[in-house]
């Protein structure tokens, strides 16, 4: 079993009966999903709510009820994986391009799960690629705004196209090595016309789970309350 495996499946021990529950997106979140599935199959009564249009597939081919953010005020647990994580319990998340969704979601939740391998945990982000969501219209002029910031944008592609998310918009890439203050980075960047988020989380969530090969390490929060 995978460092993600044993951190995912460690997440279901989280979940309680009535509960309604955030589904990131990812390789992790599927893995996940599958053990939850497992847990629905012998009775366990939860709700989910997707975070993209994949994990909406995966869910309900599980059979995992489903339901609209729309419907309801606010989620009980939401588990999802993570690209980076620092020391202070900041991340950079959108690798699948579901950040946006992924952060309304986090939002809205009581508590929130990280499930990670242990390469995701770093002294500083930056490293991986920080994913941007843009708007289609002029996102031309919003790549030399970002270029102009000294951010490094590229725009993302997939199979020969330009990548879109759920929500029709594009996705660019920051190329930034480190970053010295996640929190003020994200404003910066969400003040540039055209940006519509980034995939930074500050402080987002309660419990990382870390698989470690064959055992799961369990980082709290400390200025959360879980």
């Amino acid at each position: 079993m995978n460092e993600k495996q044993i951190a995912a499946e460690k997440a279901v021990e989280f979940i309680q009966n009535g509960m309604i529950l955030g589904l990131g997106t990812g390789s992790t979140v599927n893995f996940f999903l599958k053990k939850l599935s497992e847990k629905v199959k012998k009775g366990l009564q939860i709700t989910g709510v997707s975070s993209s249009n994949s994990t909406t597939s995966l869910a309900l081919s599980y059979n995992i009820p489903l339901i609209s953010i729309n419907e309801i005020e606010e989620i009980d647990l939401t588990v999802d994986g993570a690209d980076e994580i620092d020391e202070q319990f900041n991340g950079i998340k959108g690798s699948g391009g579901a950040l946006l969704y992924e952060k309304i979601i986090a939002s809205i939740s009581k508590k929130n799960i990280w499930i990670v391998d242990s390469s995701k945990l770093v002294s500083r982000l930056g490293k991986f690629p920080l994913p941007v969501e843009v708007v289609s219209f002029g996102f031309k002029q919003t790549l030399n705004k970002l270029k102009q910031a000294g951010f490094n944008p590229s725009l993302r592609i997939k199979n020969g196209e330009i990548f879109q998310s759920d929500g029709g918009n594009y996705v660019v890439d920051l190329k930034l090595g480190k970053i010295e203050n996640p929190g003020k980075l994200s404003r910066e960047i969400k003040l540039i016309n055209g940006v519509i988020d980034n995939g930074l989380f500050i402080n987002t969530p309660d419990l990382i789970l870390v698989g470690y090969k064959d055992e799961v390490k369990v980082l709290e929060n400390n200025s959360r309350t879980l």
